[in-house]
């Protein structure tokens, strides 16, 4: 399995993921998650996605 560490993938790459996680379906319609808006600092290699998830666990 690829590592999807910041460390590990090019910006563009972590574009990629974000972008492979957004439906192509209006599955998330009435969702107010921005997953663009949610994982910027990811995408920029700020943060990890494992630091964005928990912070949005903690959130709930």
């Amino acid at each position: 399995m690829k590592s999807y560490l910041i460390k590990d993938t090019t910006k563009e790459e972590r574009i990629e993921l974000i972008r492979q996680w957004i439906p192509s379906d209006e599955a998330m319609e009435d969702c107010d998650i921005d997953l663009w808006d949610m994982y910027r600092d990811y995408i920029n290699g700020t943060r990890e996605i494992a630091e964005i998830n928990a912070a949005f666990v903690e959130e709930e």
